[in-house]
């Protein structure tokens, strides 16, 4: 990927076809592997360009329209945001990057307007120095994209976004989301920070599965006061924290201790046993567990629950190892389905909260 447009006159780059998607630093391969296996199994050859650490990969393939909707950005594990790419522009001048990036949108077809525009750049450590060149060119750029007519006058969310990625200061990426299938947050990172009487960082992985994994009608519809849950492997609680927040009545199943604040609430029970081995005494709405264990053994305990009928929906973390953890994440969830034995709704995602392991949500409610 080295086209140039090194100056105003210099001639448009041919429009790349594929996919843009961000990922965890590290994570690339991972996303590569897992882009290239969905895109065959929905019948599309393409390949990936990506570096270690680089916090992106590029999917590459002949009709990206036909490959954005044939993977939806709520069936990936490993992208945290997935954009439509239409251009890529290398060596352009730092004097004046709006020329050919306006030149570059028109080359790729794009003649009405569109709803709002994020410039940003990948979440990496290379990457970061490059924050405040894009808060500067965004600002730049809006009112110059808007007198060509290329960008509404305020946010339209009905209409496709304009994303800008930064790759470094004379290279760029463009590339289009549709609002209904994309992440809202720039980076594809939701900007959570961690309440003061959080037990613990991990409710901000709770916190960020509520929020990215269920849309707001689920979360207002599943997550009612009075509702019966239980966290296996609770202490010090910060996953019951976060029940209790939503009202609900929560079973808190740890040999360890958990924060005094937590059982203040008044709902929560503290258990003494193994959550591993634990099994409630009638049907719950909610079971939660981010226990350290290897992740077969979560995903066959997890079907067990559902196989059981012990729970209608979950939040659950498998651990990964160090290699081949596209591959076990697909070999997991693939069990964990085949082992439950019912028709279910799986969401799993690598979250910005988490480190080695996704979060899965499985929603056995009959209106996903």
């Amino acid at each position: 990927m080295t086209t140039s447009a090194a100056d105003a006159g210099a001639a448009p780059p041919a429009a790349l076809t594929g996919l843009l998607c961000y990922c965890r630093a590290g994570f690339e391969p991972e996303l590569a592997a897992e882009l290239g296996a969905r895109a065959a199994a929905a019948g599309h050859h393409g390949y990936a360009r990506t570096e270690r650490g680089s916090g992106h990969v590029v999917f590459i393939a002949d009709d990206a329209t036909a490959l954005d909707r044939a993977l939806p950005w709520r069936s990936l594990v490993f992208a945290r945001q997935k954009l439509r790419l239409i251009a890529e522009l290398a060596g352009i001048d730092p004097a004046d990057r709006i020329t050919p990036l306006v030149a570059a949108l028109r080359a790729s077809g794009a003649t009405s307007t569109f709803g709002e525009l994020v410039v940003e750049h990948p979440d990496s450590d290379a990457a970061k120095r490059l924050a405040g060149l894009a808060r500067a060119f965004g600002n730049a750029l809006r009112p110059a994209l808007r007198g060509a007519g290329l960008l509404a006058r305020s946010d339209d969310s009905t209409r496709p976004r304009l994303h800008v990625c930064l790759l470094d200061g004379d290279h760029l990426l463009l590339a289009v989301a549709d609002t209904r299938d994309s992440a809202p947050w720039p980076m594809g990172v939701p900007r959570l920070r961690l309440h003061r009487d959080a037990p613990s960082r991990s409710a901000l992985k709770l916190e960020e599965a509520l929020l990215t994994l269920l849309d707001d009608g689920q979360r207002a519809r599943l997550l009612q006061p009075g509702m019966l849950a239980a966290d296996l492997g609770a202490a010090p609680g910060g996953w019951t924290w976060v029940l209790t927040r939503h009202g609900l009545k929560v079973s808190a199943i740890d040999n360890g201790p958990l924060r005094p604040h937590v059982l203040d609430t008044g709902l929560v029970e503290h258990v003494r046993e193994d959550g591993f081995r634990w099994q409630p005494t009638r049907p719950l709405d909610w079971m939660v567990c981010d226990m350290v264990e290897q992740p077969s053994k979560v995903a066959a305990r997890m079907a067990t629950w559902f196989a059981q009928g012990w729970c209608r929906h979950a939040v659950f973390n498998l651990k990964l190892p160090m290699k081949k953890r596209w591959q076990e994440s697909r070999d997991c969830l693939q069990r964990f389905a085949d082992d439950a034995g019912r028709p279910l709704t799986v969401r799993s995602r690598q979250l910005y909260h988490d480190r080695e392991e996704i979060t899965v949500v499985v929603l056995g409610d009959k209106r996903p």
